[in-house]
C-alpha cells in the first residue's frame, strides 16, 4: 500500500478555499463566513463552544443512521455496552443498517447509486470514495473541517497535510474523512513455525532469499508436504503475500495493487503490472512453486483451509497479522500440538533495501449528500469529530469504559479487566472485548496515537514493531487525481487491466505461462491501452501539480 504525500498549510477553511479558489477551481468551497451562513438552520442539538478537549453531547437526543460492516468473529449485539454507553456519553443513538462484512463493498455501492445511503458510511478505504464523486452523492468533507476541531488538530499535530493531499479530486477538495494514525504501521507479515526452525538449526530469515532457504530445508525434512500453504488469496489471488512482497520488490501487487507505480528517479508513474521489478516477484514465487516449497492453492484456497493445514502440521508458514496469529493460528495449533510454536516474523527484505511502505491514512467514512440538508447537520459532524477524532472518542472505542472493561496503571497503562479478554492478554477470559462489549470494532476503532495503538500489543508484537520501524520510510507518490472526463475514461480501461494482469500474474506464478513470455505479456497490455492510460495518470500528476503546487 502507498503512503499518502502531502502539502504543509493551516488546515483551517479559509485557508482550503483560498488554495482550492487560486487554482481557478470554479466550484470553490465556502469561506468561513458563508458557510457559517448556509448552515445557520443546521444547528438542532448542536454545541456552541465544541472544540479540541471538548466532551461531544448532543443538546437533545438524536439518531443517526449508520451503514455497518458486520464481523463474522464479532457479530453485532443489541446489547452491547457500547451503544449504551455512547448514548450516555453523547445524547446520540445510532441506528446501524447491517450488512455482512462480506458483502460490504458491494451493498455499499449499491445503496449509494441508488440514493439510499444513509448519512453516516464507514470502513471506506482511501479510493474507494472515487466512483460516488462525479454523481454528487458524497459531500465534499473537506468543505466542513471548521466543524470538526479534533480532526483539524490531529493533522496539524501529526503533520499529515501531505498525507491528507493524496485524498483530493481534481478540484482541490476530498470527499473522505480517513482515519489517521500517528505513525505507520506495518502488521501483516508470515507465520513461520519456530519449533521447526530449531530442529533444523536455521534462524528466523531475514530476506526472501533467506526463506527460500528455509523452504527447501524444510522440503528436504518433510518431502511430503508444502512448507509454504498461504491464505488470503479470494477474491484476490495472492492477496495479502503480494502486496508484502511487492512493497519488497519496490512494486506493488495484490490487496495493494496500484495501476501506476511512482518512479521517483524518472519524476513520472509507470504501469505497475509491465514493470521488470513486478516480473522479478513473479519469478520469485514461480520458482516456489516449481520447487514444491509452495503450495499451489494457496491463490484459490478457502481461508479456512489454509488454516486448518497450517494448524494440523501439513504447512509450516502462512502470512498472519497480530490478531490472526493469536485468535486463529496458535490456539488450533497448540491443541493438536503443544510442542508447537509459531511466530509473526518481520516482512522479509528483498530487492527494494531495508524499506518499509505504508501510509497513515485508515479507513473512514464518506458522508452522504443527504446529510447536509439535515437541521441536525452541524451536530453529527460534531459526534463524528469527537468519536472517531478525539483522544477520549478513541480511547472510548478500543478499549471501553474504564472500571468495567479496563483499568489504568499508575504510569498510565490500560489494563484488561480480569474477566476481559483481547487479542489473548488475557486468556482464559470468560469475556471478551470485542464479541461481548463491543469495543474494538473495526467500524469504530481504527487510527489514533501510536501509544494508543500500542496499548493492546503484546510484548511480542512490540519487538515485532521495533523492528519494522527502524526501516526507512518509502516517500509516498504525489496527487493525480483524474477531471471527471478523465475518470470515466480511466474505469472503462481500468477493470480490463486489472483482469488481465491479475489473470496473467497467476499463470506466471504457477507456470501456466512461461516467463520468457513477458514481453509478449506487456504487449498484450499495451493492447488494452496501458499506454494510454498511464499518459492520463501522468497528465494529471503534472496539471495537479501545476494548479496546486
Amino acid at each position: 500500500m502507498y503512503e499518502v504525500s502531502r502539502r504543509q498549510a493551516m488546515f483551517t477553511l479559509g485557508a482550503l478555499a483560498f488554495v482550492v479558489a487560486g487554482c481557478g477551481s470554479e466550484d470553490a468551497p465556502p469561506n468561513t463566513e458563508e458557510l457559517a451562513e448556509q448552515l445557520a438552520d443546521k444547528r438542532v442539538g448542536a454545541m456552541d463552544n465544541f472544540t479540541v478537549g471538548t466532551q461531544f453531547k448532543a443538546t437533545q437526543e438524536l439518531t443517526f443512521d449508520i451503514l455497518y460492516n458486520n464481523h463474522s468473529f464479532y457479530p453485532i449485539k443489541k446489547n452491547w455496552l457500547f451503544w449504551s454507553e455512547l448514548t450516555k456519553r453523547t445524547n446520540v443513538k445510532l441506528n446501524p443498517e447491517v450488512v455482512p462484512l462480506s458483502d460490504y463493498e458491494n451493498k455499499r455501492s449499491l445503496i449509494i447509486g441508488a440514493g439510499d445511503a444513509p448519512p453516516i458510511i464507514p470502513k471506506t478505504y482511501p479510493g474507494q470514495e472515487d466512483p460516488f464523486v462525479s454523481s454528487g452523492a458524497i459531500l465534499p468533507v473537506s468543505d466542513y473541517l471548521d466543524l470538526m476541531p479534533h480532526f483539524q488538530d490531529k493533522i496539524r499535530k501529526w503533520n499529515l497535510h501531505a498525507d491528507i493531499d493524496t485524498l483530493r479530486q481534481a478540484d482541490g477538495r476530498f470527499y473522505l474523512l480517513p482515519g489517521v494514525h500517528e505513525n505507520i504501521w506495518i502488521d501483516y507479515s508470515l507465520a513461520v513455525r519456530t519449533d521447526i526452525l530449531d530442529e533444523l538449526g536455521l534462524e528466523i530469515p531475514k530476506t526472501w532469499d533467506e526463506l527460500h532457504t528455509v523452504l527447501k530445508a524444510m522440503k528436504d525434512k518433510y518431502p511430503n508436504i508444502y512448507p509454504f500453504s498461504d491464505r488470503w488469496g479470494v477474491p484476490t489471488p495472492g492477496g495479502a503475500l503480494l502486496n508484502i512482497l511487492g512493497q519488497a520488490y519496490g512494486t506493488s501487487g495484490g490487496w495493494g495493487y496500484q495501476h501506476a507505480y511512482w518512479d521517483a528517479k524518472a519524476q513520472r508513474f509507470v504501469y505497475t503490472g509491465a514493470m521488470d521489478e513486478y516480473r522479478q516477484m513473479l519469478e520469485y514465487l514461480h520458482t516456489l512453486v516449481k520447487e514444491k516449497l509452495m503450495d499451489p492453492e494457496s491463490f484459490t484456497q478457502q481461508d479456512e483451509t489454509a488454516i486448518q493445514k497450517f494448524t494440523s502440521g501439513k504447512s509450516f508458514v502462512i502470512c498472519t497479522n497480530a490478531q490472526t496469529l493469536v485468535n486463529e493460528l496458535r490456539p488450533p495449533l497448540e491443541k493438536l500440538n503443544p510442542d508447537a510454536r509459531v511466530v509473526k516474523i518481520p516482512p522479509p527484505l528483498g530487492p527494494a533495501g531495508n524499506v518499509k511502505v505504508g501510509t497513515r491514512l485508515e479507513n473512514g467514512i464518506m458522508i452522504s449528500s443527504k446529510a447536509a440538508e439535515s437541521e441536525h447537520f452541524v451536530a453529527m459532524m460534531q459526534f463524528i469529530d469527537w468519536l472517531w477524532y478525539s483522544d477520549e472518542g478513541q480511547e472510548f472505542a478500543k478499549w471501553g469504559v474504564e472500571g468495567v472493561t479496563y483499568e489504568k496503571t499508575p504510569d498510565g497503562k490500560y489494563k484488561l479487566a480480569d474477566d476481559v479478554d483481547f487479542v489473548g492478554l488475557n486468556p482464559g477470559a470468560k469475556k471478551h472485548l470485542q464479541q461481548d462489549f463491543g469495543f474494538s470494532n473495526g467500524v469504530f476503532a481504527y487510527g489514533g496515537s501510536t501509544q494508543l495503538l500500542q496499548s493492546t500489543f503484546s510484548e511480542e508484537e512490540l519487538e515485532f514493531q521495533k523492528v519494522v520501524n527502524a526501516r526507512e520510510t518509502v516517500p509516498v507518490p504525489p496527487p493525480h487525481p483524474f477531471n471527471d472526463a478523465e475518470r470515466e475514461q480511466a474505469t472503462l480501461w481500468e477493470t480490463p487491466l486489472k483482469d488481465y494482469v491479475t489473470q496473467q500474474t497467476l499463470r506466471f506464478i504457477l507456470g501456466e505461462r512461461d516467463l520468457s513470455e513477458w514481453d509478449d505479456y506487456v504487449k498484450e497490455l499495451e493492447g488494452k491501452n496501458m499506454n494510454a492510460y498511464i499518459d492520463l495518470v501522468n497528465s494529471a500528476y503534472e496539471r495537479y501539480k501545476k494548479e496546486h503546487g
